[in-house]
């Protein structure tokens, strides 16, 4: 969602949205730390192969997909703001 799709958006809305975000936030560090996880345990029982870094791979798309997670958290904040609807 774009930042200017965010002033069509009702408070209700801002608010859905919001705690979206940080349940997604949690469920995308549990997915990394598994990941990682899986890496290090493939690493230690196998060594280093392919299927060690597939893992990381994985994380890695987890982790930009997170950064947009957290711009776009800014920017409902940024809103919630100016319409003076802090919790």
């Amino acid at each position: 969602m774009k930042p200017e799709n965010l002033s069509e958006l009702n408070d209700q809305e801002l608010l859905q949205k919001l705690k979206k975000i940080k349940t997604n936030k949690i469920i995308d560090a549990t997915i990394i730390g598994f990941t990682i996880g899986v890496a290090i345990y493939g690493a230690v029982k196998n060594g280093f192969e392919f299927f060690t870094f597939f893992p990381l791979i994985l994380a890695y798309i987890f982790v930009r997909n997170s950064t947009n997670n957290t711009i776009l958290e800014k920017e409902i904040q940024k809103e919630l703001e100016i319409r003076k609807l802090n919790k």
